[in-house]
């Protein structure tokens, strides 16, 4: 199994998500950089369970203790160790499943690679529990990313097909992209929250769950990140983006669309604004070549519904090599959507990261 990822700067999680903690360790960052804790625990509560009445009703404060890699408020080059606790996690709710595969999970899969096992509660390591390590090392990043004029949010663009306005692809204020972190449905357009909170809390009603889209932008980067042709932009990100579990589909840009498209349509116009090079269009995403060309990078991501749901369905329990039925039981989310917010700006902060460093120190 991989657990680290990153070149520069790397990020190992550890744990499962009925085990007695999660964490993550962060070796690489320099020595003698503040870090905001507090700044940090707000970003970890975001994405934390049993705050809205939207989310799964397991109670996780994320609360985080650093075991290495920090004294009187700085960073001190050693690996900087965070260690989260579970405390509210029902293991009897998930006996059932040892045999009976989940549809949609990675169950049956990882049941076969890892011979049987695999810690099965709560999806073990598939958990989605393991993403709020992601959001640790993310706020760390962003607080690194600040200091070089970057920044990074996200917004939902879709939930059950109810669509909020695009981030304008030329540019969003930071003022803007930070206040979206202020909802636990972080939109643009506020009149589209309570017709995607309706939905969801239907798909709940009806034992089922519903997916979305969320739409990605870091501004402030600076032309050059990038190492084609393996580590470029695109390829780094969608490599970081891929592992937040239920993301299925990764687009920068305009995306499919660009297939549709003349290529004096798709090509961005170049201009000089005073002694900087900029595009009146951005349908690249802020990237070409793989290396990032000065433009906002944005991007969007496909969410797919929660696989957990209470509706009959057909499955197989591998011990008796029998076919048979699954209404599956516990705490689960009827849509991910929200709280995955939160893990998409920080894989994309800490990629980000690396790849300055890499250019910067390469």
């Amino acid at each position: 199994m991989s657990s680290t990822f990153g070149d520069r700067i790397r990020m190992t999680i550890f744990g499962e998500s009925h085990g007695p903690s999660i964490g993550i360790v962060l070796d690489g960052l320099p020595a003698g950089v503040p870090l905001d804790l507090a700044a940090i625990e707000k970003e970890m509560k975001r994405r934390a369970p049993g705050q809205s009445k939207l989310a799964t009703p397991r109670k996780e404060t994320d609360s985080f203790t650093l075991e290495s890699g920090f004294f009187e408020g700085r960073t001190t080059g050693m690996a900087l160790c965070a260690r989260i606790e579970n405390h509210n996690a029902h293991s009897k709710d998930y006996s059932l499943l040892k045999d009976v595969m989940r549809p949609g999970h990675g169950d049956y899969p990882g049941f076969v690679k890892f011979h049987g096992a695999n810690d099965y509660r709560g999806g073990g390591s598939f958990s989605g529990r393991l993403t709020a390590p992601l959001v640790f090392a993310g706020a760390v990043a962003k607080q690194l990313l600040a200091k070089e004029g970057i920044t990074v949010g996200a917004h939902i663009a879709a939930i059950a097909g109810i669509r909020d306005r695009a981030f304008d692809p030329c540019g969003e204020s930071r003022e803007t992209l930070l206040g979206l972190a202020a909802n636990s449905l972080p939109v643009l357009d506020g009149s589209v929250r309570g017709p995607m909170a309706d939905a969801i809390t239907a798909a709940r009603a009806e034992k089922d769950s519903v997916g979305g889209v969320i739409e990605c932008m870091a501004i402030g980067v600076p032309v050059g990140l990038g190492e084609p042709y393996f580590d470029s932009v695109e390829s780094r990100l969608s490599h970081a983006l891929f592992s937040v579990p239920a993301v299925k589909a990764v687009a920068f840009g305009d995306g499919f669309a660009l297939a549709s498209m003349r290529g004096s349509e798709a090509n961005d116009p170049m201009i000089l604004r005073q002694d900087r090079v900029a595009c009146t269009t951005n349908h690249n995403g802020g990237i070409l070549g793989g290396i990032s060309n000065g433009m906002p990078i944005v991007f969007r991501v496909a969410v797919k519904p929660t696989p957990s749901i209470g509706k009959t369905q057909h499955t197989v329990n591998v011990r008796t090599r029998e076919e048979t039925t699954l209404e599956v039981t516990g705490r689960h989310d009827p849509c991910v959507v929200p709280r995955a917010v939160p893990v998409i700006e920080a894989v994309t902060a800490w990629t980000l990261l690396d790849l300055y460093y890499l250019m910067k120190r390469g």
